[in-house]
């Protein structure tokens, strides 16, 4: 089954389960959201978030003063939208919308499903997708492998704590499902954009949660001998992709 949906691309991975905050301010995204906002009451307020692998978020300033078309900043050596971005992304469902006197809209989405992008439509002010879910599986010992990324995240949030010269408060819960421990670990671990994509794409929770032990461990072994790293401080925060 597929279905249609507006398309947000961002320079950043969306995982089922966690949050992300956005800060709506370009036209074609503002229109985007003005759209979902007149959906009827009944009806879900949903967009597919993609990471961009050709291009980048914001558009380019334009010698005209229109406003930017949905491929504007896309693609920018192949000219193909389908190959500008990621062909596996996260629905985003909006969880509360607040529009600010300039026109921008502070957004709040949860992920909730992953998808594959089939075809991309730029016949409108945005992008629209045609895309298809992919279902969840665990896959063959996954509940083990959980157990031993817990301990392996725990050590990773540890070293980093000490390369940022931080401190880690208290022991923050993580949770027992592993398909929710494989995605949470993966948005809040300091990996780049295609590292994170990979992740998401993982055919089940046992292959995301093996690929993740071998990276932490890799990251882990790798900040012991850095008396400091330039990251994101994720051991005084709660868990977001963002």
């Amino acid at each position: 089954m597929t279905e249609r949906l507006p398309l947000f691309p961002l320079n950043s991975v969306l995982y089922p389960g966690l949050v992300l905050p956005l800060n709506v301010f370009e036209e074609r995204y503002r229109r985007l959201v003005a759209d979902l906002l007149a959906l009827p009451e009944d009806q879900p307020r949903r967009f597919g978030v993609l990471a961009i692998k050709d291009g980048r978020e914001v558009s380019p300033v334009r010698e005209s003063d229109g406003p930017a078309g949905p491929l504007d900043g896309l693609g920018t050596v192949t000219g193909d939208p389908l190959e500008a971005l990621h062909h596996i992304g996260c629905v985003a469902d909006v969880a509360s919308v607040q529009p600010q006197p300039d026109g921008r809209y502070e957004l709040l989405v949860t992920g909730t499903t992953r998808f594959w992008l089939r075809s991309v439509d730029t016949g409108g002010p945005y992008l629209t997708g045609e895309i298809e879910t992919i279902g969840e599986d665990q896959g063959e010992g996954a509940g083990a492998l959980a157990a031993g990324v817990e301990r392996a995240f725990r050590l990773y949030q540890k070293r980093l704590a000490g390369a940022r010269e931080a401190s880690v408060v208290g022991e923050q819960e993580l949770p027992a499902d592993p398909q929710v421990l494989s995605y949470l670990v993966a948005a809040a671990s300091v990996f780049d954009t295609p590292v994170k994509q990979r992740l998401l794409a993982c055919p089940d929770t046992a292959q995301r949660l093996t690929a993740e032990l071998e990276l932490l461990r890799r990251e882990t072994a790798v900040l012991a001998w850095l008396p400091s790293l330039p990251a994101v401080d994720l051991t005084r925060q709660s868990f977001s992709p963002n």
